[in-house]
């Protein structure tokens, strides 16, 4: 068992939050899909006494909570979803608002911080949804959803206060990551494989 190689596609999964195809672990971390499929299983194996599982989907994985425990993880959530919008979670939905379409990847570089479970918890109440990214299927797209705009009683997002000036920040700051990225170390390429 390579244990080196099931610690990372563990950090890759949790971190990611989104379902990671044995295709792009492969490619990511230049291993053979066979290798990686092994140590999937193997990890999947080692956290059947743990809090999480590995799931797979049409040659996709993704963590997700052990069965057993969906009781106590559905408790948590209607308590955390019957509170007010956290600092977090307002400053999460205001840049997919503001800016949206936009990708977790873009929504964590601005923000600083990995965002995947303030998006769910956006998407669970409905505020905004994702559909698949155009230029790249295996990623998403979040906007702001329907139901957001019925809450706020506007019937388009350009009419919230400040939206022209705050979303002509929200552009630059985006411009400089994608220069970054291509005078960076690894390159736009490989930065996008990472996604």
């Amino acid at each position: 068992m390579n244990k080196e190689l099931c610690k990372k596609i563990e950090a890759l999964l949790f971190v990611s939050g989104e379902p990671l195809s044995l295709e792009k672990l492969s490619k990511f971390l230049k291993e053979d899909k066979e290798e990686v499929k092994r140590a999937i299983e193997n990890l999947d194996e080692s956290l059947s006494e743990r809090g999480i599982r590995v799931s797979k989907n049409n040659n996709e994985y993704m963590l997700l909570t052990a069965p057993e425990l969906s009781g106590t993880v559905e408790d948590y959530m209607k308590e955390e979803l019957g509170e007010d919008l956290s600092r977090a979670t307002l400053e999460t939905l205001a840049i997919i608002v503001y800016k949206g379409p936009l990708s977790r990847s873009q929504i964590d570089y601005i923000r600083g911080v990995n965002s995947s479970f303030t998006v769910r918890n956006l998407m669970i109440r409905g505020l905004i949804e994702r559909k698949a990214d155009p230029k790249d299927s295996r990623s998403w797209l979040y906007s702001p959803s329907f139901e957001f705009l019925k809450y706020m009683g506007i019937n388009k997002i350009e009419t919230l206060p400040g939206y022209e000036e705050f979303k002509k920040e929200i552009d630059e700051l985006l411009k400089r990551e994608v220069k970054k990225e291509a005078s960076g170390p690894l390159g736009a390429t490989a930065r996008r494989e990472q996604q």
